[in-house]
């Protein structure tokens, strides 16, 4: 009998245990839910320090920035009663009064539309199972130093800021010091144990893909990133601002393209807004997606379309600088900018070699509805970067250039403390050297920093 028992014990263990691995295994569906209003939400525009950090505070006031809604947190009693369903609530946009809900049940969402206060229920994203990674990063990492250039004390960053006019701005003192840059990428592959980077000054990091994840497990395209701007190891590699202060978001899935990560990004862009941040570096965007979903068309391009690129449009007001790569479509079916290049009042960056010419795989312009882009450009091919092993290597993309050219834009912004946003990017875009005749492949070419700083002491 009591084997009888114990068999019946292990077939029930077993059964569970089944159950448990299928549900592991079924997709999860995430839908962006928006919402009606922010009623009863317990805050005011006349107490922002209850949401917003001081830093966020004094960066509003130094450039006139009022309050408004859309800086007020979404309303949590409709964040409770959406739990309440049994769906998971991800993350948010206050910019945009939307949630990120998860759910194993894609019929959930037909409930999440009878609620009154939801005007919208969109398919975000289905995710499958994915097995976790066993990973042993670290044994990577190369002990033996990189040999040192004596002879240039940039190493081999120096192309990269020299092609800039840059090296003048570091010479007098301006090295990113006091200014903020959040990083939004795919992960950040053994940046917490890299050697370089241990002097670098990070702030914190947050994963808005998923937080079970380790993000310096995660693909390494953010440590190249992050190495353009933030490397300080003097004859080796020098980034363009190595004296400033970094936030690592990691929202891009690379496992699947869908527009859950437009959501991801914009939760990290609000945060990064609240914590501070006075640059956002975005090296990514989007041309496709994973079916079902619906393909991005040219003609969307317009910087209004999507709701990335509606979102981007609206750092500048809040006082921040987005530097986003152009794209590397150039030599593609699909040729142009992407998602959020096209938007308004930020800084799309396209992608030269050390002659100054565009390079072919950099993304065209213009906008869908006849703006410049790429804005300007940088040194993206052949742009040395930080790789895997904590030694330098060289890498081609947008990818590239938009840090480098965001490090550039924080000494600017250190020298140039008065100045606005709007301010800083309008001097950037007319110091171009092509400001006078841009082109759908250059827009208004490369910048002159020192020319910028010239003409940004005299506003």
């Amino acid at each position: 009998m009591k084997q009888f028992f114990l068999l019946i014990l292990l077939l029930c263990i077993g059964n569970v245990y089944a159950q448990t691995e299928q549900a592991d295994t079924m997709p999860t569906y995430k839908f962006r839910l928006s919402l009606k209003d922010k009623k009863n939400n317990g805050y005011s525009t006349k107490h922002p320090e209850e949401f917003l950090s001081p830093k966020a505070l004094e960066r509003r006031a130094k450039q006139g920035i009022k309050i408004d809604k859309t800086d007020l947190p979404i309303s949590k009693c409709y964040i409770d009663a959406i739990k309440e369903s049994g769906v998971k609530v991800l993350h948010g946009s206050k910019w945009n009064n939307t949630l990120v809900v998860a759910t194993k049940d894609s019929s959930m969402v037909n409930t999440l539309k009878e609620y009154p206060f939801v005007t919208k229920a969109e398919l975000v994203s289905i995710d499958k199972y994915r097995t976790p990674k066993n990973d042993n990063r670290k044994s990577l990492i190369k002990n033996e130093q990189e040999k040192p250039d004596t002879a240039v004390v940039y190493g081999k960053g120096y192309d990269q800021i020299k092609i800039l006019k840059g090296t003048y701005l570091h010479e007098q003192g301006f090295r990113g010091k006091g200014i903020t840059i959040a990083i939004t990428d795919a992960g950040f592959y053994n940046t917490d144990v890299i050697p370089a980077f241990q002097n670098t000054n990070i702030l914190g990091y947050r994963d808005y893909v998923d937080s079970n994840d380790d993000l310096f497990a995660e693909n390494n395209h953010g440590t190249r990133v992050l190495s353009c701007i933030a490397t300080n190891e003097k004859n080796v590699f020098i980034g363009t601002a190595p004296e400033a202060s970094f936030w690592l978001l990691r929202t891009e899935n690379t496992y699947s393209e869908q527009p859950v990560e437009e959501d991801n990004w914009i939760a990290a862009v609000e945060f990064a807004d609240s914590v501070g941040a006075d640059i956002i570096n975005t090296s990514l965007g989007y041309t496709k997606f994973d079916q079902p979903h619906p393909q991005p068309k040219h003609e969307e391009l317009d910087g209004k379309t999507h709701i990335m690129s509606r979102t981007a449009g609206m750092i500048a007001s809040k006082g921040m600088i987005l530097c986003t790569s152009a794209g590397n479509e150039g030599n593609t079916k699909w040729q142009m900018i992407g998602i959020p290049a096209d938007a308004h009042d930020v800084l799309a960056v396209g992608a030269v070699g050390k002659s100054g010419l565009a390079a072919s795989f950099s993304s065209y312009g213009y906008s869908a509805d006849g703006r410049i882009k790429p804005d300007v450009c940088s040194l993206g091919y052949r742009a040395c970067v930080m790789g895997n092993d904590g030694h330098t290597t060289y890498a081609n993309g947008t990818s590239f250039a938009s840090p480098i050219l965001a490090g550039m834009v924080a000494c600017l912004w250190q020298a140039l403390p008065n100045l606005n946003a709007f301010e800083i990017m309008d001097i950037i875009r007319k110091s171009g050297n092509a400001y006078a005749y841009p082109s759908a492949k250059y827009g208004n070419g490369i910048p002159n920093f020192t020319e910028a700083w010239e003409k940004g002491k005299k506003l």
